[in-house]
């Protein structure tokens, strides 16, 4: 069975720090990258990050770069995103996502398997 299960969000006050992981299996890690979303209420849901499993390489939105960080560890299939100097504007579910395209296209109807979803939300 394919799970993609988030852990870690939760509530910060703005200009704090969360990290937000995501732990695959019943799938071939290194067959995919795994991408990050979020969704916040009322909007599209927004490709944040990504990392590929196949040269490491990664991707973040102009919105998120240098604040947030993605690191995988492939001997135990999970994905962490670090995320520092939140802004209100981060508050959303956050989704991590199997990424077929190996981060190259960073569309959420390019992925093949999703997780349930963790929520962050950022006080002013």
């Amino acid at each position: 069975e394919v799970q993609l299960v988030e852990s870690g969000g939760g509530l910060v006050q703005a200009g704090g720090s969360l990290r937000v992981s995501c732990a695959a299996s019943g799938f071939t890690f290194d067959d995919y990258g795994i991408a990050w979303f979020r969704q916040a209420p009322g909007k599209e849901r927004q490709g944040v990050s990504c990392i590929s499993s196949a040269d490491g390489s990664t991707y973040y939105a102009d919105s998120v770069k240098g604040r947030f960080t993605i690191s995988s560890d492939n001997a135990r299939n999970t994905v962490s995103l670090q995320m520092n100097s939140l802004k209100p504007e981060d508050t959303a579910v956050y989704y991590c996502a199997a990424d077929p395209w190996y981060c190259t296209v960073m569309a959420s109807s390019g992925m093949n398997y999703w997780g349930k979803g963790t929520l962050v939300t950022v006080s002013s």
